[in-house]
């Protein structure tokens, strides 16, 4: 019998019967945001649904921090399951006002997690109490949504799409109380997206799926050096990084990465405050050598891991840089003629040039910025 580790997110499903079969296994840390990518239709709402014990299949395993939802001899309902289900577009009672559905949900559980006034403070509630739920826009909706999910004290919170209603401005709106709740609350959430821009934003692990299977899982920017990822034509990786500084001479950014350094334009931010970075593919070179004069000034030691075609000519180089004890990986996408011509292959030590490094969300994760003289 399977045993469920402490601290991990544990899922085993395997139904031939399903309309899309499906054959979903991973196993990864019960914190931050995991996300289900993958196109519509692969099996990442069914996936949820298993997970929320909605849909039960006669054989699988789920587990959260060490407790046994579903297993050879155990079912617990959906009712029993510590966990809150948002979906696409959440149905609230429109004859009560927001304060009362908060309230109701929160009056049936004791605050574990997080009570009313830290709810109505985290997602910016206040001036939305006294209206009608039918008269928010989408997105105040979806905050409601959250925010009466959160009442119910939930051990893992399912986030099924939640954006896929909103265009582009209301999701501007609301991303960045996803990015609120993953810093402030000890609570994992599964975040089911096929939007990849969405899941780079936030995102800290990540399950790949396609016709019902998972075909890779773990950190994410582990996840997008997988060739099913690195062969996209917007293939990129994000680094966490943490601020270091400023040079305030030439407005640059310090952000430490393992050890290494890197340079961005950009206002002060707080020292330590962390932040996320997008390195398009498009925007690494590679050269054989230190430059010795050149204008791109994140420049690292790194190594080929593998090289994959992209069209006829082009290559994408999946590298992991040398810093700190572990390589990070990164991606390079250069002609054909240059792999040649740098007789490059795999294992290849090499130096990458990182010439763009674009922040995603810092102004909404909270990065209170410092005056420029500091």
């Amino acid at each position: 019998m399977r045993e469920a580790k402490t601290g991990y997110i544990e899922v085993a499903f395997n139904d031939p019967l399903a309309n899309i079969p499906l054959d979903a296994q991973f196993s990864l840390p019960a914190k931050g945001v995991t996300a289900i990518f993958g196109p519509p239709g692969c099996g990442k709402t069914t996936l949820a649904r298993c997970i929320a014990g909605v849909q039960r299949l006669p054989s699988g395993f789920c587990a959260v921090d060490g407790e046994i939802w579903q297993d050879e001899t155990t079912f617990r309902p959906p009712h029993l399951r510590p966990v809150a289900y948002v979906f696409q577009l959440s149905i609230l009672p429109s004859h009560w006002s927001v304060r009362r559905t908060l309230l109701y949900k929160a009056s049936k559980s004791t605050p574990t997690l997080i009570d009313f006034d830290g709810v109505v403070e985290l997602l910016a509630l206040a001036p939305l109490l006294k209206r009608s739920p039918s008269h928010l826009s989408v997105a105040e909706r979806q905050r409601l949504a959250l925010g009466s999910a959160l009442l119910g004290q939930p051990r893992l919170l399912l986030l099924d799409d939640p954006l896929i209603v909103l265009d582009r401005s209301a999701k501007c709106e609301i991303l960045p109380f996803l990015e609120r709740m993953r810093e402030k609350l000890p609570l994992p959430m599964i975040y089911i997206s096929h939007d990849i821009a969405d899941i780079e934003r936030f995102a800290d692990h990540l399950v790949m799926m396609k016709d019902g299977f998972v075909s890779a899982a773990g950190p994410l920017n582990v996840v997008q050096s997988d060739p099913a990822l690195a062969r996209r034509g917007e293939a990129a990786v994000c680094l966490d990084t943490l601020v270091g500084g400023y040079d305030g001479r030439y407005g640059l950014i310090t952000l430490r990465l393992n050890g290494a350094r890197l340079l961005i334009p950009g206002v002060p931010l707080r020292p330590g405050a962390q932040l996320r970075l997008r390195i398009a593919a498009s925007d690494v070179s590679i050269a054989c050598s230190p430059p010795r004069a050149s204008s791109i000034l994140n420049v690292f030691p790194a190594r080929i891991k593998a090289s994959l075609p992209f069209d006829d000519a082009e290559v994408t180089l999946v590298l992991a840089l040398e810093t700190g004890r572990s390589g990070v990986p990164l991606l390079a996408r250069i002609t054909r003629r240059s792999f040649d011509a740098l007789r490059l292959s795999n294992g290849t030590d090499v130096f990458a040039e990182v010439a763009r490094a674009v922040p995603l969300g810092a102004a909404e994760r909270g990065l209170q910025r410092v005056p420029r003289s500091a």
